[in-house]
């Protein structure tokens, strides 16, 4: 009687062995997710606080760059010459000014929005992210200026009327604005959020007042 309880015993520990092998194999082997398909995050590849951020032509020349620091950034041009001063206050709040020091404006962050003011505090534009993922910047009178869709291969960024002005690519580690075209205006190969960088395809803003909102948009990553 023992030897029979002993053997069954020794019976069923095998067949759990077994079982469990086998079910080990069926993970190992299952199929991993074999779609290539890019999936774009507006908000991924924040930069580092302190990463130089080079903006290069379709020619590899600098163009432009946002020298980040820990409170701030300066924008300086392809001289190195410098263009704008963004600095963060203790609040949060982002003022921006030109090289002689003088005010430009400001940045507000909100939640999912940022406000751009002029030297005098007041509203100038709003950009602000959609329930969908997707972005919007209107002025102060809730007019849509520009309307920014994130899709596979970047965002776009198009007219009230859905006219395309610039396609913003992502392919491996660069970030490139194109023209309606098609054609690179310039290109990136720093960590940037895509959104961030979509702000500088914004033409109703300055230069400088891009750099502002997407050094605003790239510190909390969209």
């Amino acid at each position: 009687m023992k030897n029979s309880i002993t053997q069954i015993l020794i019976f069923t520990f095998w067949l759990a062995f077994i079982v469990s092998c086998s079910n080990n194999n069926q993970a190992n082997n299952f199929p991993s997710n074999t779609n290539s398909t890019p999936i774009v995050n507006p908000i991924a590849n924040v930069a580092d606080k302190t990463e130089k951020i080079k903006f290069k032509t379709e020619g590899g020349a600098d163009l432009f760059a946002v020298k980040q620091r820990p409170d701030g950034a300066k924008l300086v041009d392809a001289k190195e010459q410098e263009l704008a001063r963004i600095k963060t206050d203790e609040s949060g709040v982002i003022k921006f000014k030109n090289a002689q020091d003088q005010v430009l404006g400001y940045v507000i962050n909100s939640e999912g929005s940022w406000i751009v003011k002029n030297s005098e505090k007041k509203d100038l534009y709003l950009l602000k992210r959609n329930k969908n993922n997707n972005y919007q910047l209107e002025d102060t009178s809730q007019k849509l200026i520009y309307q920014i869709t994130v899709n596979k291969t970047g965002l776009e960024i198009s007219t009230p009327d859905k006219k395309i002005v610039y396609q913003i690519r992502i392919k491996e580690d660069k970030i490139s604005l194109r023209n309606a075209s098609g054609s690179t205006v310039f290109s990136t190969k720093s960590n940037m959020s895509p959104i961030a960088f979509a702000c500088f395809g914004l033409d109703a803003l300055t230069r400088e007042q891009q750099a502002a909102l997407a050094y605003a948009v790239n510190l909390k990553g969209g």
